[in-house]
């Protein structure tokens, strides 16, 4: 089913969001790829403050290629979740809510989506010219140090997610395997 939401993404909002549905997001997210999620981390262990706002906010694990001229910014594809397992149930105990990535996530990480009631989606990998449409507006706001893994808040319009893994646990990537598979 396709559905349209706006950030923030709360608790309330994860509610209708069921694992296989087709969403479209319109706000504001942010991009934090592993390096980014790193430092967030030892910020958090030396007792600063994060770099964002992470209560209720989306990340979307992407590192872009630079602009084109007239562009807010280059090619925006997904990048592999699993690399950010080890620092995602810190932030989403935290109050992130929502994450946008390629490919399976551990049980760590479920387990916190679960007792978050955050969601999980993916972007589809190798469509990142088209993904960069979507976004309206792009700014480095911390760890420019980084480059393409610095933090940016982006503002995108109608983005193209699937919720792959819902506020219950449900996981597209095992109910599609059973449902499609022959033994």
């Amino acid at each position: 089913m396709d559905k349209y939401i706006t950030t923030p993404i709360t608790a309330e909002t994860t509610k209708d969001l069921k694992s296989g549905d087709y969403v479209y997001i319109t706000g504001t997210i942010y991009v934090a790829r592993d390096a980014a999620h790193k430092r967030m981390i030892e910020a958090l262990e030396r007792g600063e403050e994060l770099p964002i706002d992470i209560k209720d906010s989306t990340i979307y694990y992407m590192g872009p290629s630079p602009a084109r001229e007239g562009r807010p910014i280059g090619s925006a594809g997904p990048t592999t979740a699993s690399r950010m397992d080890k620092y995602a149930p810190t932030l989403l105990d935290l109050g992130e809510k929502a994450m946008i990535g390629k490919g399976k996530r551990t049980k760590e990480v479920i387990e916190a989506i679960i007792r978050n009631q955050a969601v999980y989606f993916a972007a589809i990998g190798g469509a990142g010219a088209l993904l960069s449409k979507c976004i309206t507006k792009s700014e480095v706001i911390c760890y420019d140090d980084l480059g393409a893994e610095a933090i940016r808040k982006i503002e995108v319009e109608n983005f193209p997610v699937i919720v792959v893994i819902d506020r219950e646990g449900n996981n597209l990537y095992e109910t599609a395997i059973k449902e499609y598979c022959c033994e």
